[in-house]
């Protein structure tokens, strides 16, 4: 029994989340052994993973894609983002709602979604929970061919992924849509994780504020969760990526039917809102994410009327 300081509920994170609940670090380490090297007492006496360890971030990250998830096979290059299983969840989880509300309450799964994850990453880690949670399609972007490799190499490795993943390599690392989607192209949603730091010394004292958080103390180390400078880094930062991604979306207006992306700093919002104003969106929704010691925001919008809405949903959901 955890002691009751240590909550049992992670109760900020989306209730249909499989990892609310704390570890289960005894079943984790059937699927993972070499996690156990990792394990020690936190300062409640409970048993806990030793975050500021890359290794052991992944070794842990693995174990919750394969106890809870299914995938057997997760491996990427080791300077690439690994990714905290939980918070990736939230968003998929928040998306399949935001569909849900367009569709009667319902959440429209299978064939019915086709995703787009622009900057999927070397993880591929949001097609394969959009899979297996919704079994939703996906097209994962990237602008690095070596991260398109890796993503395809997981989906290879596994079978409930083979057919629902599509990777597809960003050519021109100034453009978003235009190279990946074809001119009469449906997708349903977008994804999007925007790196959010302008430069790599931004970088670097991001690292700084997260070690010391996670040890008390200031150390020089790499991110706990990785990431090679594309993943991270962008000239301008998230409000600059997410200014070209969302004047690039009036392009592919009737292609999707709601774009999204993560807004990890609160103070990009008001200049997001009056951005998506001046494009004239015909809908714009903002879902609050609580992830631990963080809260991000996903931003929504559509460019569809309510005519073209109840056309997508009819002709997309309903006959799936």
């Amino acid at each position: 029994m955890p002691p009751q300081n240590s909550p049992p509920i992670k109760s900020e994170l989306h209730p249909r989340n499989k990892n609310r609940e704390r570890y289960d670090l005894d079943a984790l380490i059937i699927v993972e052994p070499d996690l156990a090297k990792y394990v020690k007492a936190n300062k409640f006496g409970d048993a806990s993973v030793d975050f500021s360890n890359l290794v052991a971030v992944k070794l842990l990250n693995k174990a919750l894609l394969n106890h809870y998830y299914g995938i057997e096979y997760w491996e990427f290059p080791e300077q690439n983002l690994c990714p905290p299983i939980p918070g990736r969840a939230d968003y998929m989880h928040y998306v399949a709602d935001l569909l849900a509300e367009s569709n009667n309450g319902i959440i429209p799964t299978g064939n019915a979604i086709t995703c787009l994850d622009i900057g999927m990453g070397a993880n591929c880690i949001y097609p394969i929970l959009g899979v297996t949670e919704y079994g939703w399609n996906f097209i994962g972007s990237d602008i690095d061919p070596t991260s398109i490799a890796s993503a395809q190499n997981i989906v290879s490795h596994n079978a409930s992924l083979k057919g629902k993943i599509e990777c597809r390599l960003q050519e021109n690392p100034r453009s978003i849509f235009m190279g990946i989607l074809g001119d009469n192209e449906k997708i349903d949603v977008t994804v999007c994780n925007p790196p959010f730091h302008a430069s790599a010394e931004e970088a670097a004292k991001g690292t700084q504020r997260k070690v010391k958080n996670l040890l008390g103390k200031q150390a020089t180390a790499k991110l706990n969760f990785a990431g090679v400078s594309n993943e991270l880094i962008y000239n301008g930062g998230e409000l600059t990526f997410i200014t070209n991604m969302a004047f690039e979306s009036r392009k592919m207006a009737k292609n999707c039917y709601w774009f999204t992306t993560l807004v990890s700093k609160q103070a990009n919002l008001k200049s997001i809102y009056k951005l998506l104003h001046k494009l004239e969106v015909t809908q714009t929704k903002t879902i609050v994410m609580g992830t631990g010691n963080k809260t991000a925001h996903v931003v929504a919008w559509t460019f569809l009327s309510d005519e073209e809405r109840n056309t997508w949903r009819a002709t997309r959901w309903e006959k799936a």
